[in-house]
């Protein structure tokens, strides 16, 4: 009678180099999210007059009172109580400046927007907010990223589309955007991907992803696309390379 032994070497092992690469994937996450994690206050502005022209990239997260934008901004930068949620959605109506870097240095700056579109705010004051937060997605020169929060159980609103039409114009220029769909774990899995699929064809030149505070899900993604978003080298012969060589 034959025994058949397989020899020890047979045993299924993974190649070295896969396994170097998910460390090495494994540490650039880590730095991502060590980068998002020194974000800090930077200033309030009440008005679009009181925000400071800064020269570093910045991304503005916006989206309906409900949308659960304070929650992922926290749950990003893991940070408890960097983004704050007002006890009256609705309420906060100043614009709100973070910086990302190292200590002592800048080299990007998160813009919280007001939450909109909550029903107990009277219509002068919501018509004077989204005013203000349209000049500030048309005229802020260096804005380089629009997130956009949406509750996927709800989808794109009204006052979503209205913003959405804001910005085309920018992304089509340039403007990175983003649909993120937050409370993602609130959905099945095909719930979660009918509404991706959805985002994706109503995001106009931008990305979709789904997000879940609670699960962490999406985490990585948004790290990668945000540190990607703010450190572009800039395209060859972009005016802003040469503006010494014009003198």
């Amino acid at each position: 009678m034959t025994h058949h032994h397989k020899p020890a070497s047979a045993a299924p092992r993974r190649p070295s180099r896969p396994a170097a690469t998910d460390t090495a994937h494994a540490q650039e996450l880590k730095r991502l999210h060590g980068w998002l994690h020194t974000a800090r206050f930077l200033t309030t502005a009440p008005q679009l007059e009181h925000l400071p022209a800064l020269d570093v990239p910045e991304i503005a997260f916006v989206g309906r009172s409900n949308a659960g934008k304070s929650t992922s901004i926290n749950t990003l930068t893991q940070q408890k109580r960097l983004a704050f949620a007002s006890k009256t959605p609705g309420r906060t109506q100043s614009i709100n400046l973070f910086s990302l870097g190292k200590q002592g240095e800048t080299d990007a700056v998160l813009a919280d927007l007001p939450g909109y579109g909550y029903a107990a705010v009277p219509q002068e004051a919501k018509i004077r907010w989204q005013r203000v937060m349209a000049n500030y997605l048309v005229t802020r020169e260096n804005l380089k990223g629009v997130v956009l929060l949406c509750d996927p159980r709800l989808g794109l609103t009204e006052l979503d589309e209205a913003l959405l039409d804001v910005i085309r114009p920018r992304v089509q220029e340039g403007l990175k955007f983003l649909i993120l769909l937050t409370k993602a774990d609130k959905l099945t899995h095909a719930e979660a991907q009918k509404a991706l699929s959805i985002a994706r064809l109503q995001c106009g030149g931008g990305e979709a992803r789904l997000f879940s505070a609670l699960k962490k899900q999406g985490l990585d993604e948004v790290a990668q696309l945000l540190w990607q978003w703010t450190h572009e080298a800039p395209a060859a012969g972009d005016v802003e390379d040469e503006p010494e060589a014009l003198d």
